[in-house]
């Protein structure tokens, strides 16, 4: 049986997609490569991956490479909880301050961009590099881009009393969901594929889905979350399907960038339509 080289975000918020398939309770010929969002682009982006679950930036700045599977995706209709905007104060008052921008991301570094430019209209610069480095080495600035297991660690520290939820920002702006990673297919490399390896796990995120339970016994120990926060986690903050209104949401993200000169073009919406034709 062909081996299928899978990316896996190694944050938690991925952990009901993947439970069922990292446990075998569903059978696989998936090899998991598990990076943050930012190295997953890149090995997608360099052909080393057949398939993985990547920034929504990342498929629209490369489309001709990939194809979307379908009815995937990791967004919220906010708040999300996890990729926060952390600041030392209100945010009408970061005028003219520098935000350091989480490295791990791409899209929500442009999402950041979009809603300091477009929706909150304050001026700020910015730099890339580690919110947990920068912090540890006694220099905290004095607002940050947090997101995944990072900013989950952070929303509640005392060096940044204010808190800003991009993904409820985004809804207050557009009315719509927002979508911060799709599944996509390397097309190249799967274009020899005899069926769909992206129904497995579509499979095993409904599996995880319900069976939730199961799955948070596994965070029983991490601190980034209280076992009430678990369940609003994973049962209203995140997304995981791509239907209609979280397409809407990314067609319309996609214009805002190429308006904003971002992207080039808008990219198409293709699907993923299960290997060999």
């Amino acid at each position: 049986m062909q081996t299928i080289s899978l990316g896996r975000i190694n944050f938690i918020n991925v952990l009901p997609v993947y439970y069922a398939l990292e446990e075998r309770i569903i059978s696989h010929n998936f090899a998991f490569r598990h990076e943050t969002p930012a190295v997953l682009n890149d090995l997608m982006r360099e052909g080393a991956l057949d398939i993985s679950s990547c920034s929504c930036i990342e498929y629209a700045r490369n489309w001709e490479k990939y194809a979307i599977a379908r009815d995937l995706s990791i967004s919220s209709s906010g708040p999300v909880m996890s990729v926060l905007l952390l600041s030392q104060c209100p945010i009408d008052e970061l005028a003219g301050t520098t935000i350091l921008l989480s490295g791990q991301s791409h899209t929500s570094v442009i999402l950041t961009k979009l809603l300091f430019a477009d929706y909150l209209d304050v001026p700020v610069f910015y730099i890339r590099g580690s919110v947990s480095d920068a912090i540890r080495n006694g220099n905290p600035p004095k607002a940050v881009l947090a997101i995944g297991d990072e900013a989950l660690s952070l929303r509640n520290n005392e060096l940044y009393p204010y808190c800003a939820d991009l993904a409820l920002l985004w809804r207050e702006w557009t009315k719509l969901p927002f979508v911060f990673a799709l599944w996509i297919v390397n097309k190249k490399n799967c274009e020899t594929f005899d069926d769909d390896p992206t129904e497995l796990i579509r499979q095993s995120r409904d599996w995880g889905l319900s069976h939730l339970d199961t799955c948070l016994h596994s965070l029983k120990e991490s601190p980034l979350l209280t076992a009430a926060e678990r369940t609003y986690y994973y049962t209203q903050a995140l997304r995981y399907t791509l239907g209609e209104a979280e397409q809407a949401g990314l067609a319309l993200f996609y214009k805002k960038c190429t308006d904003k000169g971002f992207l080039q073009h808008e990219p198409p919406i293709t699907f993923f339509n299960g290997g060999r034709s």
